[in-house]
């Protein structure tokens, strides 16, 4: 027995070492393994992959705003007998766009590098597949025009349009000067440069259609150049024509939704001190604080609301998402949903206003500005088409802070010339 034993011992000890080690190693390697593919070197790397799908993400963005151009002027001058390649192209390619960005947007924060450089590189695969398709399309639909249609009817079609344009487009410095006389002067800035822009559009328009003109008797050069930067030149004068539009109708219901907004939050303000009475001290006190706060804010805001209605909506707006906070669970299920039908129409104005603004500033900026405004349309879309208004004011406010993200980050891109 004593022998079996030693021979036991003389061979097993040694062999539980040799495998004890090696399971050692093993564990720890495979450690090392999942630390260095979480590691600095192995974030960067993911990054890189995630910057690269964020560019090509832009490049299709920019694309898709080529191919609507195309598409509306196949419609416009062709009356829809165009090929439909274009118009597949493009539903193929904004699916693309818009998916990658819902991507591209969950790729934030701590995600593992691995899921990173595998969903950017997946991003990058359907954005080629758009690409190619986009391609293939433009060069059927270049063919389908070189066959049915000449360079004399594209500049007669287009003359046409910048006329109704034109007049679709009317005075507007009246448009500026009605909401100057409502607001300060920098509420009407976005408005006065949206004037500008569509006046100068509108006049490049014109001379890239008069040197279109002059190319037409000459058989040795196209006028097709000249004709494609006219309509470029019509699509940014009915893109800002739409956001002067647009900022006036802003401007004009803040005016007149100010005054209840502020009622309003006077009121909710009311009603979340009443509340103080069923709390604990300590938390009565806590809360009392916030209000006397809040009410502070909403004095700074109501001092210049005459002057300011969008500023102040968007500041009641916030008030009452801080107010939401500071109450808590405070309230009844009655409670929030009667202050949630207060506060929304409000954040839904306050909201779109903001989108309007990110618009303007970041649909020509970096990825990451244009996944904000990205998840702003998605958000506002959601708001608009919640029927629970607790539901509602949530995506509301979530529409808000990204819109005011993606004018923040473009803000950024142009001070670092990005």
């Amino acid at each position: 027995m004593n022998e079996t034993l030693e021979e036991v011992v003389r061979w097993g000890v040694p062999a539980a070492v040799v495998f004890g080690v090696a399971a050692l190693l093993a564990v720890t390697g495979l450690w090392a393994l999942r630390r260095a593919r979480r590691g600095p070197r192995a974030r960067a790397a993911a990054e890189l992959d995630r910057a690269a799908a964020g560019s090509a993400l832009i490049a299709l963005d920019d694309a898709v705003e080529e191919l609507d151009l195309e598409v509306a002027l196949s419609g416009a001058l062709y009356d829809g007998t165009a090929p439909p390649a274009l118009r597949r192209a493009r539903m193929t390619a904004q699916h693309a766009r818009d998916d990658g960005f819902a991507q591209l947007r969950d790729l934030a924060g701590d995600a593992h590098p691995d899921e990173i450089r595998r969903l950017a590189r997946g991003i990058r695969t359907r954005v080629d597949v758009a690409a190619g398709q986009i391609a293939q399309a433009r060069q059927e639909h270049a063919a389908w025009m070189s066959a049915h249609r000449t360079a004399d009817a594209q500049l007669v079609h287009s003359r046409a349009r910048l006329e109704t344009l034109r007049a679709e487009l009317g005075d507007p410095e009246a448009l500026v000067a009605d909401i100057a006389r409502q607001v300060e002067d920098d509420e009407a800035q976005a408005a006065r440069a949206a004037a500008d822009q569509a006046k100068a559009a509108l006049g490049d328009a014109e001379a890239d259609l008069s040197e279109a003109a002059e190319l037409l008797s000459d058989p040795t050069r196209s006028a097709l150049p000249a004709l494609a930067r006219a309509e470029r030149a019509l699509r940014r004068a009915r893109t800002a024509a739409r956001a002067l539009e647009e900022q006036h109708r802003l401007v004009t219901e803040a005016a007149r939704a100010a005054p209840g907004e502020l009622a309003a939050a006077r009121d909710a303000l009311r009603q979340a001190e009443a509340l103080r009475a069923d709390l604990e001290p300590e938390d009565a006190e806590r809360l009392g604080g916030e209000l006397r706060r809040l009410a502070d804010d909403l004095d700074a805001v109501e001092a210049r609301a005459a002057g300011r209605p969008t500023s102040t909506i968007a500041g009641v707006a916030r008030m009452r998402d801080r107010l939401d906070a500071a109450v808590g669970d405070a309230r009844t299920a009655q409670q929030r949903m009667r202050g949630a039908r207060t506060a929304l129409p409000g954040t839904l104005a306050a909201a779109r206003a903001a989108v309007a603004r990110a618009e303007a500033a970041a649909s020509t900026s970096s990825a990451d500005a244009r996944v904000r405004l990205s998840s702003a349309h998605a958000e506002l879309a959601a708001a608009r088409s919640a029927q629970d208004p607790v539901a509602a004011l949530d995506a509301a406010r979530r529409a808000l802070r990204h819109a005011e993200d993606a004018v923040a980050l473009a803000d950024y891109d142009r001070l670092n010339g990005r």
